[in-house]
């Protein structure tokens, strides 16, 4: 097995350092990725106005709900190679890692023309409000067309994650996110154009990330180097991926799913309520993804162990993944909550608006910790190979309690403080069912030191 200064053996040496190691560079890429959006909002916020904010702001709930499905089948190609780089099965690995760039391609075509098709009805759906569903739409529709582009680099970056690469992407990312502010404000500034110039903004810096991406698996000397020549659909590999990926893309399409129906509650409040929970949101976003490094960084440690048959190491990636992401999520979730007017300002200046963003803010972030243990804990389930369980452990803790909550206890106390209290619960009881499950795991397994089966 290759290993080079970019990549790491996470079976052995010491476990909290590799850990860092891999997820610091993790959480810088997710917050330059985040940060194409939030870029857009902040440009149309300063330079449109907080309608063109409500507009894009609105729109990542359902563009969550219709890629997740698809980002999951990443989630089964970090895991399926991992395991095998683990195990030491290169040709295993390299025949998965083309098996995933050919998937991407496909699913980022698919997702492409439903992005086309759907996007107003979608919108029409939700009831995003009449001032803001024509921009929405345009948004939406450029969005999409990028999509190939968008599943290329999700799919390229869980192979480098499999194989402990962070830093790469984060230097890829990096990039990206200059010419993303740059080409926003050309397209705003220079020519004039609202929502549809952020739009290709992200879309052309996602397409230099994507780029660098394939040129670093082309060029690697790892077992998972990119052969244009082996690219191909294996039967075995895409069942592989599918298997753990599917579940796991459900999830994310459940979680949508009821972020989209309280999308559609807040949209009942009006435009004001609109942009406001959007500023938030993107705020929030800042502190999710950072916890959501160590979830990745779970699922690549639990992955390599699990194929190395080293279920001791399994066990201690999960404690730490706890430590560092509760950790992460109650300082960074706090510090929103201290901070909430002047970051609320970057985005929106409306008081009305303002007053809305506050509400989500302290309802969301002050205990946002709890999706973070929750989403470790999922993280570890799959790289040990359970990924049904924690689907439907997710769509009745999750999914299925918003949903009673926004039909019983919100109807009669219709605030939006009551509406973002279901968050907080939701993470609290699902995060205790994982632990539960692991635990049944752990107990059946803690003495088999035999080598993990794929």
């Amino acid at each position: 097995m290759v290993h080079d200064s970019h990549t790491i053996d996470m079976c052995t040496g010491s476990l909290p350092k590799k850990m860092l190691r891999f997820a610091v560079p993790l959480i810088l890429s997710s917050l330059l990725q985040l940060l194409f959006n939030a870029v857009d909002l902040v440009v149309v916020g300063q330079f449109v106005d907080d309608t063109a904010v409500g507009a894009v702001g609105s729109t990542g709930s359902l563009v969550n709900l219709i890629t997740n499905l698809f980002l999951g089948l990443s989630v089964g190609t970090n895991v399926l190679v991992a395991r095998y780089v683990g195990s030491g099965r290169e040709e295993d690995a390299s025949e998965t890692v083309h098996t995933s760039l050919c998937v991407s391609v496909v699913c980022g075509v698919f997702l492409a023309a439903v992005g086309m098709v759907f996007a107003r009805p979608m919108l029409v759906l939700m009831g995003s409000p009449a001032n803001v569903i024509d921009q929405a739409a345009l948004y939406l529709r450029i969005y999409f067309l990028g999509m190939p582009i968008m599943m290329v680099y999700n799919f390229g970056s869980a192979i480098l994650r499999a194989i402990g690469d962070t830093k790469r992407p984060l230097y890829y990312l990096t990039a990206a996110g200059f010419v993303n502010v740059f080409m926003n404000l050309f397209f705003v500034l220079v020519l004039g154009r609202g929502v549809d110039g952020v739009a290709w903004g992200t879309v052309i810096s996602q397409l230099l990330a994507a780029v660098l991406i394939i040129n670093n698996l082309y060029r690697s000397t790892h077992c998972c180097r990119f052969v244009p020549s082996k690219l191909k659909i294996s039967g075995q590999k895409l069942a592989g991926i599918a298997r753990i990926g599917i579940p796991a893309g459900l999830q994310g399409c459940i979680f949508s799913a009821s972020n989209v129906l309280i999308q559609s509650s807040i949209n009942w409040f009006g435009d004001e309520a609109v942009s406001g929970s959007a500023a938030a949101a993107n705020i929030e976003g800042f502190v999710y993804v950072s916890m959501n490094a160590f979830h990745h960084t779970v699922l690549s440690f639990t992955g390599q162990n699990y194929g190395a048959g080293n279920y001791k190491r399994v066990r201690q990636t999960l404690l730490y993944g706890l430590l560092f992401v509760t950790l992460a999520g109650g300082i960074l979730g706090n510090l929103v909550v201290l901070l909430r007017i002047p970051l609320l300002h970057l985005y929106i200046s409306g008081p009305e608006a303002i007053s809305y963003g506050v509400t989500r803010i302290i309802g969301i972030n002050t205990l946002y910790f709890f999706c973070g243990t929750m989403d470790v804990a999922v993280g570890c389930l799959r790289g040990v190979g359970f990924s049904l369980i924690p689907m439907f452990v997710s769509l009745a803790g999750v999914c299925g309690f918003r949903v009673i909550w926004i039909f019983t206890y919100f109807r009669s106390h219709h605030t939006l403080s009551v509406l973002f209290a279901s968050y907080p619960i939701s993470w609290t009881f699902t995060f205790a069912v994982h632990m539960l499950v692991f635990a049944i795991w752990w107990a059946k397994n803690r003495n088999n030191s035999r080598r993990a089966s794929l």
